[in-house]
């Protein structure tokens, strides 16, 4: 069985602890990383987000979210 976009986010975030739009996209080829944390939630997954800020090219301000998996007790 092929592995969905949704898989390979969950297994990234269980591997590496968390998961940026960046990573998403050069890592494991998703565009539309937010639809599939989304997908992640709406089958009972809990998964925390941050807002990170960072450097753009030009030396300004970005901010982007950094999604992670809630550990449950």
């Amino acid at each position: 069985m092929k592995a969905t976009q949704c898989d390979k986010v969950l297994e990234y975030m269980r591997t590496f602890g968390s998961i940026t739009q960046l990573e998403a996209l050069s890592d494991i080829g998703c565009m539309r990383l937010a639809s599939r944390i989304n997908d992640l939630r709406a089958q009972s997954i809990a998964i925390g987000v941050r807002m990170k800020t960072g450097k753009k090219r030009d030396g300004g301000k970005t901010t982007f979210a950094e999604y992670y998996l809630i550990e449950e007790d």
